[in-house]
């Protein structure tokens, strides 16, 4: 079972109190994605406005579990998650952004298939851990907050925290051989 600090139980982007806008998506090779993020100050505005339009950004993108700052052409160490409703979901805190995560602990190592928004033609197998502990902190409020998770919500968090460390799921394969196309359903 995982456990998660009241405070991100609590969270909804309301707490933000802007609205998000919708912003475009960048890919791969844009530079922004290849720098490790800046850390932020999770009160400033511009921070606020960042996470609100993360979570706006990935709503509207079908698929989308997850999406980082560098993902919307901003080098910060900020991004959302929101796994509810995937197939592949057993544990889930809904719609959650962190800032300045940092990864704790990383156990019970799987491969598994990822694909980007970045990275929109392409799909690989990654290994990560399949339980983590993530510590970071809440926009709008800078509240610390702690992350126990397993599963897919572990898979995307750390996808997204790589982001913030300028790194794709690209990064990660084991070669060539673990990279595929990807599939497009009509």
């Amino acid at each position: 079972m995982s456990t998660v600090s009241r405070t991100l139980a609590d969270w909804t982007e309301t707490v933000l109190g802007v609205p998000g806008r919708v912003v475009p998506v960048v890919a791969a090779p844009d530079q922004v994605l290849s720098r490790a993020g800046e850390p932020v100050d999770p009160c400033a505005a511009g921070t606020v406005q960042v996470a609100a339009d993360l979570v706006a950004t990935m709503r509207v993108s079908p698929g989308c579990v997850g999406l980082a700052a560098p993902q919307i052409g901003i080098s910060a160490q900020v991004f959302a998650v929101d796994v509810t409703g995937h197939p592949k979901t057993v544990t889930g805190h809904g719609t959650f952004v962190l800032c300045n995560a940092r990864l704790l602990e990383a156990t019970r190592w799987r491969p598994g298939r990822e694909g980007c928004m970045s990275v929109p033609d392409l799909t690989g197998d990654v290994k990560r851990a399949t339980r983590v502990v993530v510590e970071a902190q809440l926009p709008g409020t800078g509240e610390p907050v702690r992350l126990v998770t397993d599963g897919f919500e572990a898979r995307a968090a750390q996808h997204e925290i790589d982001h913030c460390a300028g790194l794709l799921f690209l990064d990660r394969v084991a070669g060539a051989h673990a990279v595929f196309p990807r599939k497009t359903y009509l």
